[in-house]
């Protein structure tokens, strides 16, 4: 088992072969990994695991068991029984969920993306708990789960009372080697790089991409389609100048996040603030927002209700350094010139990359072997 996050799974591995097994639940940010972590568990249980993104498919109960049991591998006694409300649906759903079984006989795993996305059906009459009532199902069932969310404050809140059979495990961001295998097979597996060269790569990267699994790939894709003398740097520019990689899905964590808070505008504004910048206390954010501390005091607890913003020491800041870049460059009236993403990369850079020789030294790194003299050149625009 190796590639990135591969300690990781074994750890999952050894909660799902546990006697009784546990339930694995996978909190952890946009581009952490954690639908990578799931599809990697599918293909190495080889037909005896169901994945179900949840996020997509959770529409009406009656429909998601209809989508649920007719993609599915496993043997259940009522699957071709149609229900006849929401609510039946959702008990012959978790009937499903906790008692099929493989062809054999044998117990079956069902890998669950985005899991508390079931809270859908909560609109439905008589679903008034269905979060509670599926994990106590869950935790009743001799079958094998593995449950994703992006939702970390929410996660731990339901699960604060649930069964001991439930184990959070949060996804660690990527080493520096994990980022060396990641990045291998755009770089040809490293055949012409010298070492030095590659083990600075793999710190740059892993540190402008905050060791995020999504991040660090597009930087290094980015960098293999820029060719020859191409730097993370640069890339990380391109990818989210308006229109690039990273530009569309930060816009879809920061919209997808705030859809699912209150307070859309006011958050919009704190996030801006914080954007300009952070850490910063109540008092402070209360005072550039031009709101009382105690009005602001709940906008910032909805921001961390969708894992916006953490506090520490009673200081807030944005979770995702990267999303805080984006936010400053993309959430204004006009699109951001060419020139001002390269200069606020640049400084993000500056901030977060290991420096090696000269202060603003970083490394380019190309496809093919570049020579000395074009590698002792490498570097980054001065900002004024």
């Amino acid at each position: 088992m190796t590639g990135p996050h591969a300690g990781f799974q074994r750890r999952v591995v050894a909660a799902l072969d546990a006697t009784p097994s546990r339930i694995p639940v996978v909190p952890g940010g946009c581009s952490t990994g954690r639908t990578w972590l799931l599809q990697r568990l599918h293909a190495r249980a080889d037909g005896a695991a169901q994945y179900i993104n949840v996020e997509r498919c959770a529409t009406t109960p009656e429909r998601f068991f209809q989508s649920v049991t007719a993609s599915s591998p496993f043997d259940w006694p009522g699957r071709d029984r149609p229900p006849a409300s929401a609510r039946e649906a959702f008990e012959m759903l978790c009937g499903f969920i906790t008692d099929a079984r493989q062809p054999g006989g044998a117990p079956c795993t069902f890998l669950l993306d985005e899991v508390l996305e079931l809270r859908t059906f909560e609109s439905f009459p008589g679903l008034r708990h269905v979060l509670r009532e599926f994990v106590d199902a869950l935790a009743a069932s001799p079958n094998r789960f593995v449950l994703t969310t992006r939702y970390v404050a929410r996660v731990h809140r339901l699960l604060r009372d649930a069964p001991p059979r439930f184990e959070v495990m949060h996804i660690p961001a990527l080493s520096v080697s994990e980022v060396t295998d990641l990045l291998a097979p755009a770089f040809n597996g490293y055949e012409q790089t010298p070492t030095d060269d590659r083990d600075y790569l793999s710190q740059a990267v892993q540190a402008l991409s905050d060791g995020r699994v999504a991040y660090a790939r597009e930087i290094g894709d980015a960098m293999h389609r820029m060719g020859r003398n191409a730097d993370p740097i640069s890339a990380l520019a391109e990818l989210l100048s308006s229109g690039g990689a990273l530009d569309r899905w930060c816009r879809f964590c920061y919209e997808l996040r705030l859809h699912r808070a209150r307070g859309y505008g006011a958050l919009k504004a704190i996030l801006d603030i914080l954007a300009d910048e952070e850490p910063l206390t109540l008092t402070e954010i209360s005072l550039r927002l031009h709101r009382t501390p105690g009005s602001t005091k709940d906008y910032l607890s909805w921001l961390e209700d969708v894992d916006l913003v953490a506090s520490h020491r009673k200081r807030y800041s944005f979770t995702d350094p990267l999303l805080r870049l984006w936010v400053g460059l993309h959430c204004r009236p006009t699109p951001p010139t060419e020139e001002e993403v390269a200069q606020e990369v640049q400084r993000y850079a500056l901030e977060r990359v290991p420096h090696t020789g000269e202060p603003e030294a970083t490394l380019a790194c190309a496809t093919e072997e570049a020579t000395p003299d074009e590698r002792k050149g490498w570097g980054i625009i001065e900002i004024d």
